[in-house]
C-alpha cells in the first residue's frame, strides 16, 4: 500500500515545513512525490501570506504547508498548536476550548485533524523495527453504551458497547508497536499480530501475554 510523501514528520514546527520535503501534488506529474532537490519545483512567491512553489513539468503550484497538519487551516497555527497540545496532555475537549476560547465542536475537530496527520506519519516511519521484546495485552472500554445497556437494535452495532484496545509494546523503547481497537476475538488478536509483523524487521524473538487463549 502506497502511502502519500509528508512535507513534515513532526507534527509542531513551522521549521519542518521547509522546502526539502515539498513535492507536486499532482498525481499525474512526472514528477509526483519527488522531494524539492529532485523534483520540477521552483520557489515562486506567496499565497495567501504562505510561501508556495510552482511545478515546472505539470504547472501545479502548491504551498509550502501541503502535507502537513496546518494544511487548509483556518486559523491561527499557534492557536491550533497549543490546542492540540493541550489534548495530548490529556486536557478535555471543553476545558482546552475554554483555554484557547475556541468552540467544542472546532477542538474536536483539531483533534482529529492532528489525529489523522500522527497516522500518516507513523504509516510512513514505522517500517523495520527492530523490536527485541515485545509485550501483548488488552484492555476494556465501551464506545457510546457500556454493552449490557444496550438496546437490542444497538447491540447490531459492531462500534457500540465493549470495545478492547489490543496493544503491542516494545517495553525497550517504551514503543507502542502496534494497537487494534475491537471486540475481544480471534480476529482482533490476529490483526495485531498482523500489525506487528508489517512493521518489524522480524519476529520478536520473545514474547510475553496474559493467559487470553486468542
Amino acid at each position: 500500500m502506497m502511502y502519500p510523501r509528508l512535507n513534515a514528520v513532526m507534527l509542531f514546527s513551522e521549521v519542518v515545513m521547509n522546502w526539502e520535503t515539498l513535492y507536486c501534488p499532482n498525481r499525474a506529474c512526472p514528477a509526483y512525490g519527488r522531494p524539492f532537490p529532485q523534483s520540477r519545483l521552483v520557489k515562486n512567491g506567496s499565497s495567501h501570506g504562505q510561501k508556495q512553489a510552482r511545478c515546472r513539468a505539470c504547472g501545479r503550484s502548491v504551498g509550502i504547508r501541503y502535507g502537513t497538519a496546518y494544511w487548509d487551516l483556518n486559523a491561527d497555527p499557534a492557536v491550533f498548536e497549543t490546542a492540540v497540545r493541550a489534548l495530548a496532555e490529556g486536557n478535555s475537549l471543553r476545558g482546552t476550548a475554554r483555554i484557547v476560547q475556541i468552540d467544542k465542536d472546532t477542538a474536536c475537530d483539531w483533534l482529529r485533524r492532528a489525529a489523522l496527520h500522527c497516522r500518516l506519519v507513523m504509516l510512513y516511519l514505522w517500517h523495520q523495527l527492530s523490536v527485541t521484546e515485545c509485550q501483548l495485552d488488552e484492555l476494556w472500554s465501551f464506545v457510546h453504551t457500556k454493552e449490557q445497556h444496550l438496546f437490542t437494535a444497538k447491540r447490531v452495532c459492531e462500534t457500540y458497547g465493549d470495545a478492547w484496545v489490543w496493544v503491542a509494546v516494545a517495553p525497550v523503547w517504551r514503543l507502542v508497536v502496534a494497537f487494534v481497537i475491537g471486540k475481544r476475538t480471534q480476529a482482533s488478536a490476529n490483526r495485531l499480530l498482523e500489525r506487528v509483523a508489517h512493521v518489524t524487521a522480524g519476529p520478536p524473538p520473545f514474547f510475553t501475554s496474559d493467559q487470553l487463549p486468542a
